[in-house]
């Protein structure tokens, strides 16, 4: 399916505009990307999905793309993230849907799935998994969490939580702090080659290297790379990474506001898929995956994809679709 047979819908949600893409005719499937992600970061799923008899619907969550980037943190509470999910929903006329997320989306897919069973029917989380203490899943507050990882050395949760930091940082470097940041989260990258460079003084642009290989790469071409660089450069100065910056941000108030639920089961069947090489696995402590067995009942799949970093969906979207699709059809 070319991306000519997708179809471009802007819902209006309280004083938010949201941008998503839809393929296909079916039951729903939404599509919630992370950081650094767009609509168009699920471009391989949509026609799959489409293709085997879903309606798949992929947003540009708030705070990216063509949708409405509020410069305040607490505009990304997972609260005002579902009353998107649920407008959407409402658009396409269906009370209920199968979430899928990456990244900050896998986040708000596990959020969901616990507190909104009766909209989201089942979820499937990639990258993020349940109970990782640095995703906000565990018993301590995540900013004193990324305060303890900065005390050793550089750490960009701790770097993006004071406001106005990131931003002056970055200005200027938007091109290639993607480009950086796509090639250093992926199977070939080294993001945690920041443990070498200490946290005072130093910026996320410092210890982001060059990529050795001017793109294409194998799952990125020029163009690919092109959408994202004019979408986030749609919006200027503090809006350019609105999205991004202010969910780190958020991260202690929806620790705040949800923790006392934290560690209930989870009551929808889910997925779990992460790629073999992706930083946010190395990141985890060994007991994560252990514990996500046992707050998830239903999991239905705990897959790890060879030549994959974070965004796995990208760099293996045919091992990716098909771990989706026996998913959905197992429901």
């Amino acid at each position: 399916m070319a991306q000519a047979a997708f179809q471009h819908h802007f819902v209006e949600q309280g004083d938010i505009t949201l941008h998503c893409v839809s393929a296909g005719q079916g039951p729903l499937v939404l599509l919630a990307h992370g950081f650094p992600g767009l609509w168009y970061s699920w471009r391989h799923q949509l026609p799959a999905l489409a293709e085997a008899g879903y309606r798949a619907v992929a947003l540009d969550m708030r705070g990216y793309g063509d949708s409405s980037r509020p410069l305040d943190s607490d505009a990304y509470r997972f609260d005002h993230l579902a009353a998107d999910l649920f407008a959407v929903q409402a658009c396409f006329g269906q009370d209920s849907a199968v979430l899928v997320g990456h990244d900050f989306g896998a986040n708000l897919a596990w959020h969901m799935g616990l507190h909104h069973p009766q909209r989201i029917s089942a979820i499937a989380a990639l990258a993020s998994p349940r109970g990782m203490p640095l995703a906000g899943g565990g018993d301590v507050r995540p900013s004193e969490l990324f305060a303890g990882v900065a005390a050793q050395h550089f750490f960009h949760m701790h770097y993006f939580q004071q406001p106005g930091v990131a931003e002056a940082d970055l200005a200027g470097c938007e091109e290639s702090f993607l480009r950086r940041l796509f090639w250093a989260l992926g199977a070939e990258g080294d993001l945690l080659d920041w443990t070498r460079y200490p946290s005072g003084g130093t910026t996320y642009m410092d210890v982001l290297a060059e990529p050795p290989r001017a793109l294409p790469w194998d799952w990125m071409s020029e163009a690919d790379f092109a959408t994202y660089l004019s979408a986030y450069l749609s919006q200027p100065g503090a809006a350019v990474f609105a999205g991004g910056l202010n969910s780190y941000r958020a991260m202690d108030a929806n620790w705040g506001r949800f923790r006392e639920r934290l560690f209930e089961p989870l009551p929808c069947p889910a997925l779990f898929i992460a790629g073999e090489s992706d930083p946010v696995i190395k990141l985890c402590p060994d007991d994560v995956f252990e514990r996500q067995r046992e707050l998830v009942p239903d999991l239905r799949g705990d897959i790890r994809i060879p030549s994959a970093g974070h965004f796995v969906q990208q760099e293996q979207p045919q091992a990716t679709n098909a771990a989706l699709l026996t998913f959905l059809r197992s429901l």
